[in-house]
């Protein structure tokens, strides 16, 4: 009697099915991106390895001493495989060296100079990738870190090319205009998303089309261009509105990396100490819940998106005010599409995220080496990205490959959580 009187009641007639589709794409769309958020590190690692893997026989297939090995493989099979190993191997230590570290440089700096080239390209990744997870952890797809890359290095860089102002003030005023442009771009969308239920996914990548658009006119105005200069490009910025390198001239690495290390542990903090992350969390696990309890949900659309657009718009001051020092059509790069996967790839985790940043980067870094020694087209760098990605939208496909029992794994995990509970029941006991 008790279960009866607890059941849900049953539909009216003619009132089953009330939830306008639209509704039902947006939840299916939370599930799917609350199933890759929640996936385990494991599964990840596994997902770089086997993208790794996949990129050597790649490289193998491509290359001209197994195609020609590979003519009398029937006679000698052990040729064609000799030819496949030195091609994917010689790749792959041609990227390390050019991305972490080369034995045949001349001195100690420069035999560790690739890894500060991975570290220098890896600060707007890990930035980027940071705004885009935070918006995940809130349940919603931020794919306008493009657009909002381009308007904080706008903001940032009229800024350093405009004002002139002394070294240290002139630098702060810069890193926070490149914080106000990328947050007023990730307003609008949070605006629509929080008002008028417009989604974020269609907004964003609008916004990132008017943002390529926007900026290559502004190049071209007397705001923007550098006088005198026929091509769109800026003045240089002041050398009070640049990021020194914190290791010396003769590196590239800059002050934006420590921002960046800055900015994933702010972010842990938000997401893990603070009641604003908790009420972003919140919605994103369950909006309605959330709406029940209290919480504000269209004030944490709103202040989600602001903040992803302000971590984004921080990568595109890493960009302007550290690598180039000038603004270009071409200042973020594609960085912004960079950081959904570097996100995803981090499993929307702060350190995740800037774990995964730095291989990215590092995939960058080191794929100049790669193409430089042995003429392995760098494209090769972009499949092993994509595969990653592919691995990591589909966990079940991983988890066949490598024969992980996914019951095991599901029983480990229920046994923490009801570990969790009985220890959050008996601290509320006590308390």
């Amino acid at each position: 009697m008790a279960a009866e009187s607890t059941a849900a009641p049953p539909p009216a007639p003619g009132t089953g099915d009330t939830t306008p589709a639209p509704q039902e794409d947006h939840d299916r769309g939370r599930g799917v991106l609350q199933s890759i958020v929640s996936g385990s590190s494991l599964v990840a690692i596994l997902a770089v390895v086997l993208s790794i893997i996949l990129g050597g026989i790649l490289i193998a297939f491509t290359d001209e001493d197994v195609a020609a090995a590979s003519s009398y493989f029937f006679s000698r099979p052990t040729d064609t495989l000799a030819a496949a190993w030195e091609a994917a191997s010689g790749a792959y230590v041609a990227l390390f060296q050019g991305a972490v570290f080369n034995p045949r440089a001349d001195s100690l700096a420069l035999m560790f100079r690739p890894l500060t080239e991975t570290l220098t390209v890896a600060t707007p990744l890990v930035l980027a990738g940071l705004g885009v997870a935070v918006a995940f952890r809130a349940g919603l797809f931020n794919i306008g870190a493009q657009g909002q890359i381009i308007l904080g290095a706008m903001f940032a860089g009229w800024i350093g090319f405009s004002w002139h102002l002394p070294f240290g003030i002139h630098l702060l005023f810069v890193v926070i205009a490149g914080f106000i442009g990328g947050a007023l771009w990730g307003l609008i969308p949070g605006i629509l998303k929080a008002r008028a239920g417009a989604h974020e996914v269609i907004v964003t990548i609008m916004l990132n089309y008017i943002a390529i658009n926007l900026v290559g006119y502004f190049l071209t105005t007397p705001f923007f261009q550098n006088p005198g200069s026929a091509n769109p490009i800026s003045p240089r910025l002041d050398e009070t509105a640049v990021f020194p390198q914190i290791l010396g001239p003769q590196f590239r690495l800059h002050l934006g990396f420590l921002i960046a290390v800055a900015a994933t542990y702010g972010v842990w903090w938000l997401l893990n100490r603070s009641t604003v992350g908790f009420e972003l969390r919140a919605v994103g696990a369950n909006p309605f819940a959330a709406r029940t309890a209290g919480i504000s949900v269209t004030k944490g659309y709103v202040v989600v998106m602001m903040l992803a657009g302000g971590l984004a718009g921080l990568a595109g001051v890493a960009q302007v005010a550290g690598t180039e020092q000038v603004l270009t059509a071409g200042i973020a790069a594609s960085f912004g599409f960079d950081a959904i996967t570097v996100a995803l790839l981090g499993r929307s985790h702060p350190w995740g995220v800037f774990a995964a940043g730095v291989l990215f980067g590092a995939f960058r870094a080191g794929g100049v080496q790669m193409q430089t020694l042995t003429g392995t087209p760098i494209d090769i760098v972009l499949v092993v990205q994509s595969l990653i990605v592919l691995f990591i939208a589909a966990p079940p496909l991983v988890k066949a490959i490598f024969r992980i029992d996914r019951k095991k794994t599901g029983n480990h995990k229920n046994r923490k959580n009801r570990k969790a509970t009985v220890n959050q029941g008996a601290a509320g006991g006590a308390a």
